[in-house]
């Protein structure tokens, strides 16, 4: 048995971990904070900011709606902007509430624009709107 734990100890050592390294490897493993935030309050609301030297900024703020009541629901919104491995300044911002998460930023996927066919067949049905029917 202790044969087993020092063979173990010794191919744990001897291991190549340098995949795993190399996460915390680039321009951003030095990167200092400038700014960091955070204010908790008694009543579920907080804020908290953080900032870096190599452009990465974020802040939220959250509060909790309707704390009395059987329907309480957390709620935040934020912001977070950084720049991408191109170069790119990427701008992000988000709520996230009882409707969900709703996040904003010019480099999410957007859905294809409506075919005008359905365009012209809503506006139809909007000009028209079906009679009611009678009993």
């Amino acid at each position: 048995m202790k044969f087993l734990i020092l063979a173990l100890c010794v191919a744990c050592a001897a291991a190549d971990v340098s995949h795993i390294v190399k996460s915390s490897s680039g321009p951003d493993k030095d990167a200092k904070i400038l700014k960091q935030e955070l204010d908790v309050g008694l009543e579920g609301q907080y804020q908290w900011a953080i900032e870096t030297d190599n452009g990465i900024a974020a802040h939220e703020h959250g509060q909790l709606n309707n704390p009395n009541s059987e329907n309480a629901a957390q709620s935040a919104a934020g912001e977070a902007q950084w720049t991408s491995p191109e170069g790119e300044v990427v701008h992000l911002a988000y709520t996230a509430d009882e409707n969900g998460y709703q996040p904003q930023g010019s480099h999410l996927p957007t859905p294809p624009p409506i075919p005008e066919a359905i365009l012209r067949a809503l506006k139809y049905i909007q000009e028209h709107p079906p009679k009611p029917e009678q009993d």
